[in-house]
């Protein structure tokens, strides 16, 4: 292998996924400090990418749209991607996805060493020339690193993220945020993994009658999850609406500016990780010691017994969970971490 490699990281989605799987990039610059590095990620988050100095070039991809175009019999747009894959003429590729559509996206490359995992589900190790095995019960963040073992490449991961500049400007521009502010994403696509909206109601009460200015985020299609909290701005206390009204890049500045985040297991506390922020993160019915804030033990709040089930498509159990976190202990966390 030459000191300049030319290498791609498939890692598309989730958003929260996507910001922990930086170390990979991070590590690969410091082992060859010259290579080309170029991302595969699904096109709305590619401002998680686009200020990241070991990132070269990140290739946004229309799944969406792919998808429509391949049930209307049109592979016009998917033939178009894998051509530009193919003349990137990239050495390697990491697969760091393990699903069979990123699988064929590493095979439409033709890179002579592709690197995944053993286990890679719908068959997408058949694509891999490097098939790795890890086991199954390490942190996400670990196993990701475990893909740069056949590069000899074993460091501590980054897990820092950058966010772009045009989002840097505009918050620091809005006036709404001149002054410091807590973050509060109290939303979660699964129901089992969110925190009563009641609670996250009677805490921000609190920490506005004790002079907090709290903002409130999520996605344009979360704001019904929000609304008895967005409620409180009518009664003139300090709760500022971003739910569904910043790109990623500007929520990325938003939580890098801001005092604390508070959230369930959702992308904005990884993203509050990367950016260095102090977090408070509410766990319920998902195993931390895989996929919790890396690094951040003890700034978990959960309370598991034997016999629960950690199962976040379980609403009922995933909820009885979350209900076992009161409003009084997180109100305590965020003081201890403000002082």
């Amino acid at each position: 292998m030459n000191d300049s490699p030319r290498v791609l990281i498939i890692r598309p989605s989730a958003l929260g996924d996507v910001c922990r799987s930086v170390p990979i990039a991070a590590a690969l610059r410091e082992h060859w400090p010259d290579a080309k590095i170029h991302w595969l990620v699904n096109a709305p988050w590619t401002d998680v990418l686009i200020a990241h100095p070991a990132i070269d070039r990140v290739i946004p991809f229309d799944r969406r749209g792919l998808g429509s175009s391949l049930k209307r019999l049109n592979p016009g747009p998917t033939l178009r991607l894998f051509k530009e894959l193919r003349e990137n003429r990239y050495d390697m590729v990491i697969e760091a996805q393990g699903l069979a559509r990123s699988a064929i996206f590493a095979r439409a490359t033709g890179a002579r060493q592709r690197i995944g995992y053993a286990d890679a589900r719908e068959f997408g190790w058949l694509a891999l020339t490097d098939r790795v095995r890890l086991p199954k019960s390490i942190h996400t963040v670990t196993k990701m690193m475990g893909l740069l073992g056949p590069l000899g490449i074993r460091t501590e991961p980054d897990l820092r993220l950058y966010s772009p500049e045009y989002a840097t400007e505009q918050i620091s521009a809005d006036a709404e945020l001149s002054e410091p502010y807590l973050v509060l994403a109290p939303t979660s696509i699964w129901p089992g993994k969110r925190w009563p909206i009641g609670r996250f109601t009677e805490l921000a009460r609190r920490l506005t009658d004790v002079q907090h200015r709290v903002v409130v985020v999520g996605a344009p299609g979360e704001r019904p999850q929000c609304r008895e909290l967005l409620d409180l701005a009518a009664e003139g206390r300090p709760i500022i609406d971003r739910v569904g009204r910043t790109s990623i890049g500007q929520l990325m500045a938003l939580i890098e500016r801001s005092q604390l985040v508070l959230a369930n297991d959702s992308a904005a506390l990884h993203m509050a990780v990367g950016l260095g922020t102090p977090i408070v993160a509410l766990f319920g019915p998902t195993d931390c010691a895989r996929v919790g804030p890396f690094g951040h033990d003890e700034d978990v709040i959960q309370h598991v017994s034997p016999g629960d089930v950690l199962n976040h498509k379980d609403r009922a159990a995933g909820s009885e969970l979350m209900q076992r976190i009161t409003v009084d202990e997180v109100e305590q966390a965020i003081v201890h971490r403000l002082r």
